[in-house]
């Protein structure tokens, strides 16, 4: 086998290893062996295993578009942290391998998946939505895309929101701040996402 098992059970911290048995097997193979391989990775019980398997993925997503559904898939279903963590990375490594802007209607659609988990791999990959290209000129965009999830039924998407607002207000505290201020307060689930836009502020 071209990836070491040993090597990723080994980590315990961390996501480097992954990434880097990842680029191996991209590098070594075609894109379709490429899928085979992750997919295979995908199935074992070990997350660090499924986590290099993620990587993969999100390595050729650029060049096979049906990897995406893959992606989202494993968003819904798989129950460690760290493999959501990771396809939250590559679902930034597909939008930035075809570019912020192209991939827009990808963004947009995750973003009205209806797992939280979806959702928030999109939320989450992107941070610091405004220091990537397009949303950089464009930090209204964002600030529109990561708030529509203020209210979810899920706190771990809003926290994410939550978190993700607070970067861009950094840097665009008054678009933020504009944003902030048509928030129904008294719905509870938006007082939440509130509290972590607001943070150490």
């Amino acid at each position: 086998m071209d990836v070491s098992i040993t090597a990723l059970a080994a980590v315990k911290h961390g996501f480097k290893t992954f990434e880097i048995e990842a680029l191996k097997i991209v590098e070594r193979q075609d894109v379709f062996d490429a899928k085979e391989k992750a997919l295979h990775l995908l199935q074992h019980d070990l997350y660090q295993v499924r986590a290099c398997g993620v990587f993969v993925l999100g390595f050729i997503a650029c060049k096979d578009a049906t990897v995406l559904s893959v992606l989202r898939d494993t968003a819904r279903s798989d129950q460690s942290w760290q493999v959501q963590e990771i396809v939250a990375k590559a679902f930034d490594q597909y939008c930035k391998d075809i570019g912020y802007e192209k991939a827009l209607p990808k963004i947009e659609f995750w973003l009205q998946d209806e797992h939280p988990n979806v959702c928030r791999a999109v939320t989450e990959g992107l941070r610091i939505w405004t220091s990537r290209p397009y949303f950089r000129t464009n930090p209204k965009v964002a600030i529109q895309l990561i708030s529509q999830h203020k209210a979810s039924d899920s706190e771990y998407l809003r926290k994410s929101v939550g978190n993700a607002l607070r970067d861009i207000s950094k840097r665009y505290m008054q678009l933020i701040d504009r944003e902030v201020s048509g928030w129904n307060l008294k719905d509870t689930r938006i007082a939440f996402t509130h509290k972590y836009v607001l943070a150490k502020h």
